[in-house]
């Protein structure tokens, strides 16, 4: 696969296979992978941050194969939940018994995957954008829950992507109540969508917001929409959570 184009100086998402050696560049982050005898082949990883990661990969043949793709942004600064809060930076009101559906961009983060056969193996994983990768709380600091945090701008359509840093989701809001409301973030489980990647753009699948009366409290009900997209499916990196759904308050 061609590692660059005339357009994007870095390195695209895809599969590439190695039979000597390669260095892939990415945003503040360069990748060696050499081979270093018949078989075996070394891992060099310089990221933004200047960190350096070194491995060694055994191989059983003189070629192997890694696949680049991007991942949800669960990872750095370190792996503590499978929720996220996007703060939207302009707040999307909604009149009384209406829909309306949007772009947003989403964090995402960079994986590098072993290619067995039809199997992908996680072999490492990367961020371009450290500084704005971080935690909050949704709720009290009691019984809260723990998020990745990013405030997100909104995105014309799919290909509005930022790459290697965030991708676009769709989000549909059905506000059900018999009042107008004003929504200005979302909560979620991200662990049950699916990415998907063309050349240095990404797409996540997208979520579905129902605003809505429970006895006397309104609250928003989150659940997964699936993307319809015919750009290749990133390898699953963490496991899935068992419920796609999730409770909101409105404030």
């Amino acid at each position: 696969m061609s590692q660059e184009n005339s357009e994007n100086p870095f390195s695209n998402y895809g599969v590439y296979e190695i039979s000597d050696q390669i260095e892939l560049s990415l945003p503040n982050t360069i990748i060696k992978i050499e081979r270093i005898g018949e078989n075996a082949f070394s891992y060099f990883r310089q990221d933004s941050e200047g960190n350096i990661t070194e491995k060694m990969i055994p191989a059983k043949s003189n070629t192997i194969n890694i696949e680049v793709a991007p991942i949800r942004p669960l990872n750095h600064p370190a792996r503590r939940t499978g929720y996220i809060f996007l703060q939207f930076d302009k707040e999307i009101y909604l009149s009384e018994n209406s829909a309306a559906s949007i772009f947003v961009h989403c964090p995402v983060e960079i994986g590098l995957f072993l290619i067995h056969n039809s199997h992908r193996e996680s072999l490492d994983w990367v961020t371009c954008n450290p500084l704005n990768s971080r935690f909050g709380l949704y709720g009290t600091p009691d019984t809260g829950t723990l998020c990745k945090y990013a405030e997100v701008s909104l995105a014309t359509d799919y290909r509005d992507s930022i790459p290697y840093v965030e991708g676009v989701m769709k989000i549909v809001i059905e506000n059900t109540l018999n009042t107008g409301q004003t929504v200005s973030k979302v909560i979620f489980p991200i662990t049950d969508n699916s990415l998907y990647y063309e050349d240095s753009k990404t797409i996540l699948d997208g979520i579905k917001v129902i605003l809505r009366k429970r006895a006397v409290v309104s609250i928003a009900d989150v659940s997964i929409e699936s993307a319809k997209t015919d750009w290749t499916k990133s390898p699953t990196w963490e496991d899935t959570t068992v419920s796609t759904a999730m409770e909101m308050g409105l404030e």
